[in-house]
C-alpha cells in the first residue's frame, strides 16, 4: 500500500503506510524471506520512504533513509537487494544534489547487473548514468545513454518510471537545441501519466515541459507559465513541498525575466520559508540564492 500510494502521488498516505510497515518488520522473522521475494523488505521500505520524505519536504530525513537502505543492503550481502538499493536510492541523491554519490551508485549497479545478468537493473543504472551526464553538461552523451537505457528498460516489459526517464531525456534534448525531440518526450511522458495514473513525478514533468516551452529565448512564455502553474497546482494537491519549491523557482525565474520581481519574490518566499531542514541541499541553496537576488 505504501509503495502504491507513493507512486500514485499520494505521498502523505504512502509515508504513513511505510512507517507502519517499518514498525511491523521483524528481522528475525522477515529477513529470511529476502530470497523468496527478491529483496529484503526493510531495505525496500527505506528507499520508498526516502522518496516520500523528499517529496514531502524533508530532504535530510530522506537522505538518512537512503543511506540506511544502502548500508543494510550491503550488510545482508544479497545481490538483488543491493542492486535494488543502489538503483532506487539514486534519485534521492540526485534531488539533493549529491552527484558524485549518484555517479558511484550508477556505476556500481551497472557493473553488478552485468555480473549477474540482470537487464532490468542494468537499464535502471544506465538511465541514472544518463541523468548524471545531462546534469554535468554532457547532453549529447546523455541522449545516447538515456535512449539506450529506456530501450533496455522497456525491453523487460517494465513501464514504471517511464515518464521520469522521458523527462530526463527531454532536458538533454533541449540543452542540445533539439526542441522537437524534447517536446515529443514530455508529450509522451504526460500521456503515460494520464494513462497509467503514475503521478509521483507529475509535477516535475509539467515543470520540465514548461522549461522546454520557454526555450529558446523565451519563445513560448504563455505556454510555459501555464505548465509551471500546473506543476504548482499538482504539487500543492499532493502536499509535495519539494516539487512545489522546484515549480515555484521555475515560475519565479520566468517572472523575474519579465520584470515581475515582486510577484516572483512573493511566490517563492513562503514556499522556501516552509522548510525546516536540508538547507545545504541543491534546491534549497538555489532557492535562497534566487530569493536574495529578488530582494
Amino acid at each position: 500500500m505504501g509503495s502504491s500510494l507513493l507512486i500514485a502521488g499520494r505521498f502523505g498516505q504512502g509515508r504513513a503506510h511505510l512507517d507502519r510497515a517499518m514498525a511491523l518488520y521483524d528481522p528475525a522473522q522477515h529477513r529470511m524471506l529476502t530470497t523468496r521475494f527478491g529483496q529484503d523488505t526493510r531495505v525496500a521500505i527505506l528507499w520508498y520512504r526516502s522518496w516520500a520524505l523528499w517529496a514531502l519536504g524533508y530532504p535530510e530525513a530522506a537522505l538518512a533513509d537512503a543511506e540506511r537502505a544502502l548500508t543494510e543492503a550491503r550488510e545482508i550481502g544479497h545481490a538483488a537487494t543491493l542492486m535494488f538499493a543502489l538503483a532506487w536510492t539514486g534519485p534521492t541523491q540526485y534531488y539533493c544534489g549529491n552527484y558524485a554519490a549518484l555517479n558511484a551508485q550508477a556505476e556500481e549497479v551497472v557493473a553488478l547487473a552485468d555480473e549477474k545478468g540482470s537487464v532490468y537493473w542494468k537499464a535502471a543504472g544506465m538511465c541514472m548514468q544518463g541523468l548524471i551526464l545531462q546534469q554535468t553538461g554532457r547532453a549529447d552523451e546523455a541522449v545516447q545513454k538515456l535512449n539506450s537505457g529506456i530501450a533496455a528498460w522497456r525491453s523487460t516489459g517494465a513501464s514504471l518510471f517511464v515518464p521520469t526517464q522521458l523527462s530526463w531525456l527531454a532536458k538533454a534534448h533541449a540543452e542540445l537545441g533539439q526542441f522537437a525531440d524534447a517536446r515529443r518526450c514530455v508529450g509522451e511522458a504526460n500521456t503515460v501519466i494520464e494513462t497509467s495514473k503514475e503521478r509521483w513525478y507529475e509535477a516535475e514533468v509539467n515543470r520540465i515541459t514548461g522549461e522546454v516551452a520557454v526555450r529558446p529565448a523565451g519563445s513560448e512564455t504563455t505556454k510555459a507559465t501555464a505548465y509551471f502553474e500546473r506543476a504548482l497546482a499538482v504539487a500543492r494537491a499532493q502536499q509535495a513541498k519539494s516539487w512545489e519549491l522546484r515549480a515555484a523557482m521555475s515560475l519565479a525565474r520566468l517572472w523575474r525575466d519579465q520584470g515581475k520581481q515582486d510577484e516572483a519574490r512573493d511566490l517563492l518566499a513562503p514556499v522556501y520559508g516552509w522548510f525546516s531542514e536540508g538547507f545545504d541541499t541543491r534546491d534549497l541553496k538555489e532557492a535562497k540564492s534566487l530569493l536574495d537576488e529578488l530582494m
